[in-house]
This record gives structure tokens, sequence and C-alpha cells, in this order.
């Protein structure tokens, strides 16, 4: 081979790897934007991953909350003891009013009689 047939195929290779070096470029150019959008979604998931917990302790502190609180049988339980007692005390203020006239009468006799 002569030194005119190397430089050629020498050209000939320079020039492949270049276009390959240019074709390279040109589709990687796609991949720095794409790394820059998965930085930022990294970001936005480690934001929503604190929120997803913050939310998760909130729920469970709820939950906790609401175990303490009693149930429809027992609310219903109390409304009935509350009629019952609602009941018994006007039971309770009719005798007293028969109580206190009598009372009162007492009173008054007594003072007649020491007046």
């Amino acid at each position: 081979m002569a030194t005119a047939e190397i430089m050629q195929y020498l050209g000939l290779a320079l020039a492949v790897i270049a276009l390959l070096g240019h074709a390279k470029g040109y589709f990687s150019s796609g991949e720095r934007q794409l790394k820059t959008e998965l930085a930022l979604m990294r970001t936005y998931l480690e934001g929503s991953d604190k929120k997803l917990i913050e939310h998760d302790r909130r729920i469970q502190a709820v939950e906790t909350e609401l175990k303490h609180l009693p149930d429809k049988d027992t609310v219903n339980e109390l409304k009935l003891s509350l009629v019952e007692l609602k009941g018994t005390v006007s039971t309770l203020s009719e005798s007293m009013g028969s109580v206190s006239r009598t009372v009162h009468r007492i009173d008054d006799w007594l003072r007649e009689k020491n007046a």
C-alpha cells in the first residue's frame, strides 16, 4: 500500500469517527434533558414522600383518638339513661314541691303559735 492510499483510508476513518461523534452528541442531547427532568422528579418525589409520611402520622393520631370515642350503642344507652334520669328528676321535682308546701305550712303554723 502506498502512502496516498493509507492517507485516503485514514481520512475516511477520521471522517467516520467524526460522524459517529456527532451522532453520539445528537442522540445524547436528549439524555441530558432527561437527566435534568429525572433530578427534578426525584426532588418532587422526596417532597411528596415527606408529605405522605406527615399525612400518615396525622391519620394515625386521628385513629387513636377515635378509639376513645363511644360507639353508636354506647351513645344510644346514654340517651336512654338521660331520658330515665330526666323522668326521675321530674318526679323528684314534684315531690319536692309538695314537701316545700308542707314545710311552709308548718313554718307558718309555728310562727302563728309563737306569736
